[in-house]
């Protein structure tokens, strides 16, 4: 087990092939260059940030933690609102009218194409500033250099590192899944007096789930298996060190 508090790391500049400002507190991260590479990372959007419609060959859980994201045609998301965004299918384009923050767990897909590290996504984004510019989420490459002309900026990145065309898998979903747990009733977890559970979704793609705990006061709960969790308000001790806001 690995326990991080939130409000202990530095944020940092972020996904800068987008436009506009992004400020993010990476809390967990895998091991680059495995294909079950992941990361878990506080993001705090400016109301400039934008990123065009895209999508990715990752997978991708979103849980809006204060502020609004507009999706464009995909909808709007909320505080509260948790989303999963399947590798190989488009969404966005993605802006915010006023400062937000979300948590955002990116991972290795079934499709194989694995998750690149923020340091191998700044590395790579250095490097083909030699031969274009990035502008609000596109790679403009210079006349003359071989390649597309405008390229989404991560695809541009990611088949500069890895020295091969991306390939984005077919998804068996039509588009992002937006889900509000207000709308849902709190159910007790059995075996675990003083817990209860709002089961959001278990998704086929990558046979991974998310749901919402609440343990009431003097209750207790026993994980078990491989699973990240996310304290979004309360207090309590896990392992015997406190639990607070975004451990």
């Amino acid at each position: 087990m690995k326990i991080v508090q939130g409000d202990q790391v530095a944020p940092e500049p972020a996904v800068r092939h987008r436009g506009g400002g992004l400020q993010a507190r990476i809390l967990l991260e895998g091991t680059p260059g495995t294909l079950g590479n992941f990361q878990l990372s506080l993001g705090a959007t400016s109301a400039d940030f934008i990123s065009p419609r895209h999508r990715h060959n990752f997978e991708q859980y979103r849980v809006v933690l204060d502020g609004r994201f507009d999706f464009g045609q995909d909808g709007v998301m909320t505080e509260g609102m948790v989303g999963y965004f399947p590798e190989g299918v488009y969404y966005g384009p993605q802006s915010s009218a006023n400062n937000t923050l979300a948590a955002v767990l990116q991972f290795g897909g079934m499709s194989g194409g694995g998750y690149l590290s923020a340091e191998e996504v700044n590395a790579g984004m250095e490097e083909l500033k030699q031969v274009g510019e990035f502008q609000k989420g596109v790679f403009r490459r210079r006349e003359g250099v071989p390649g597309r002309k405008n390229q989404d900026a991560f695809e541009a990145i990611w088949e500069f590192v890895n020295g091969r065309p991306i390939i984005y898998p077919l998804s068996s979903y039509a588009g992002p899944a937006m889900m509000n747990p207000a709308n849902l009733p709190w159910m007790p977890v059995d075996g675990a007096a003083g817990v209860s559970e709002k089961r959001l979704g278990s998704f086929a793609e990558n046979r991974t789930g998310v749901r919402m705990l609440n343990l009431g006061g003097g209750a207790s709960f026993e994980a078990s298996g491989r699973g990240i969790y996310l304290v979004l308000s309360g207090a309590g001790t896990v392992a015997g060190e406190k639990l607070r806001r975004l451990t």
